[in-house]
């Protein structure tokens, strides 16, 4: 990893992982309430919570490479499995791209201030 012109926060991305877990579960909720056609909104909002809950605990030791080497494990399995979900290819596909997400904002050290419910 290079070295990088912002300080890593590790406050900060806790912050925003907290907030994300609760955005997450405030998306759950409204589209359980919307029924049957909102299964695909469940599933995203059940990735970034299940992405964010995977990640609270090395984001506790406030070392951007420990948070960039999770980030590598989690990439690399097979299979992400969790109970609840509708569809399990499409959660697993949202799991990714959250984790692709996140291993930019990791990269970049950047995007981790926004703590916007909608992003």
């Amino acid at each position: 990893m290079s070295i990088l012109s912002k300080a890593w926060n590790g406050e900060q991305v806790r912050k925003w992982l907290e907030c994300r877990i609760d955005a997450a579960r405030l998306d759950q909720a409204a589209a359980d309430r919307r029924g049957y056609e909102a299964r695909d909104d469940y599933d995203k909002a059940a990735a970034e919570e299940w992405v964010c809950r995977s990640l609270r605990m090395v984001a506790d030791k406030d070392d951007q490479v420990a948070f960039a080497d999770r980030l590598k494990q989690l990439l690399a399995q097979d299979e992400y499995v969790v109970t609840g979900i509708y569809d399990d290819p499409r959660f697993e596909r949202y799991v990714r791209a959250i984790l692709r997400k996140l291993a930019k904002m990791t990269r970049a050290n950047e995007g981790f201030e926004n703590t916007l419910r909608f992003q």
